[in-house]
């Protein structure tokens, strides 16, 4: 039988809770008794006293010790007047049924015990004489013998007996009463702690069976609480993440289909000879398999960069020797589209970083590509790079068009294109600037957008200097 986590906190509860009556109905079952019996022991010292004083004026009559053994009413006396002093009333009958159940005991014939001069017995049994406190009893100033009482848990009066008994039982019923009314609150709270990991083990199933919108009620501050609210913050991030997911399936679906679709188209026409091979044909068919291996190298090297294993080789170098042979390979595409280059790089600066160059280079071409996508003919963009000891920071800025401050958080999402600025038949897909992300990130740096003075964008990439980072 399978035990639930309510059940072993119920049992948990439980026997610690018993536990603790049981040590405490011990100790206090044991103070009970030792009080009582300190009491009696208390009360029979003062007695013995009187009973010393008694009989020291009765053997001054009798000259020996002779009349306690042969008159049996003598001693039953002198017991009746022991268990009175304690404020106990016994009938004759009731003290023969004391010193006889005192003689199937042990022997005695009652708690009263007589020893004479020579510490000889007289009267009762002195078994366990270490347990008796004996007074002595003088006749003309010398002891002619001595009396004590058992300790008084030997010797207990009916009335006694029946007092301590009531008094543990009452104990004993306390004990039993705190123990059910423990099991009353025990299970409905082991069912109150337990119901929030229940409703968690529930949203768990359903997350694992790709439920991702489940939530859990957060209903306490607690441990469980925080708990809760983690939980709810994890299943909204892998709703996100499947969210972009799909998201990201249907863009390259869309993006594939494109090129394919031309490329289809083409190649039908020319296979119902609407079109005839020529090499301006082949040139259109050339460019389409060259935007889509594009695409599908841009995809590769994004999956590399998420998985981690995109390689890099990292070494101590100058980013303007980098960033200068970028620049100059795109220069003269730029003056093709009449987009005016304006630099502002050193020769060499002595900030150095510790990167890839192939990425780096990457990184920067990506950045020069988008520009000029993007940016209107006749337009502007300045590059601009300066370093110093907080790290090195190169700027892209481009003229028109500029980009909705809605759109400006969004441009490094994955196939993301802002209406109208970035268009498709601009060429681009939306991966570039997701891969400069991850090259700078690699690179323990960061990329940033802003509105730019020029009427477009501002990239500005800022990486570490060398000793900042591994």
């Amino acid at each position: 039988m399978k035990i639930g986590i309510t059940q072993r906190l119920f049992f948990t509860i439980l026997a610690a809770t018993g536990l603790a009556i049981l040590i405490l109905y011990g100790i206090m079952r044991w103070n009970i008794d030792r009080g009582f019996y300190q009491y009696l022991a208390t009360q029979d010292q003062g007695r013995v006293e009187q009973m010393a004083e008694s009989l020291g004026q009765a053997y001054a009559g009798h000259g020996s010790w002779g009349f306690l053994k042969d008159s049996r009413g003598v001693w039953m006396g002198l017991t009746l007047r022991t268990a009175s002093g304690n404020g106990l009333a016994l009938t004759r009958e009731q003290m023969r049924q004391w010193g006889k159940e005192g003689e199937e005991k042990d022997g005695s014939s009652g708690p009263l015990v007589i020893l004479d001069a020579e510490r000889k017995p007289v009267f009762g049994s002195p078994t366990g004489e270490g347990e008796i406190s004996f007074r002595p009893v003088v006749h003309e100033g010398r002891a002619v013998g001595y009396v004590g009482l058992h300790a008084p848990q030997r010797f207990l009066h009916p009335v006694q007996a029946r007092f301590l008994s009531q008094q543990r039982l009452a104990l004993a019923l306390a004990a039993a009463g705190i123990l059910f009314a423990v099991v009353l609150v025990a299970l409905p709270l082991a069912n109150r702690l337990v119901r929030p990991v229940r409703a968690m083990a529930a949203a768990t199933h359903d997350l694992a069976s790709g439920n991702y919108s489940t939530r859990v009620p957060v209903s306490s501050s607690d441990e469980l609480g925080h708990l809760a609210g983690d939980f709810n913050a994890m299943a909204l991030t892998l709703e996100m993440n499947e969210k972009a997911r799909r998201q990201w399936l249907a863009d390259i679906s869309h993006e594939l289909r494109t090129p394919l679709t031309v490329l289809q188209g083409e190649i039908e026409a020319l296979l119902d000879g609407i079109r005839t091979v020529t090499p301006e044909t082949i040139r259109s068919l050339h460019a389409e398999t060259l935007r889509l291996n594009r695409l599908v190298n841009d995809l590769y090297q994004l999956s590399l960069s998420d998985l981690g294993t995109l390689s890099y080789h990292k070494e101590d170098l100058d980013p303007a020797a980098v960033l200068k042979d970028s620049v100059e390979s795109f220069r003269p595409e730029f003056a093709r589209k009449s987009i005016r280059l304006e630099t502002d790089i050193p020769d060499r600066t002595d900030a150095a970083v510790f990167a890839d160059p192939e990425r780096l280079s990457q990184l920067f071409t990506n950045l020069l590509d988008n520009s000029l996508k993007y940016t209107d003919a006749g337009g502007t963009l300045a590059v601009r790079l300066t370093g110093g000891i907080g790290g090195v920071t190169v700027d892209f800025e481009d003229s028109a068009p500029g980009v909705p401050d809605a759109a400006i958080d969004r441009l490094f999402d994955r196939l993301y294109r802002v209406e109208g600025s970035r268009a498709r038949e601009s060429g681009g897909a939306g991966l570039g600037l997701a891969i400069c992300k991850n090259i700078v990130e690699a690179h323990a740096g960061s990329i940033t957008v802003q509105a730019s003075s020029l009427g477009g964008i501002l990239m500005r990439v800022v990486l570490p200097v060398a000793g900042g980072n591994a």
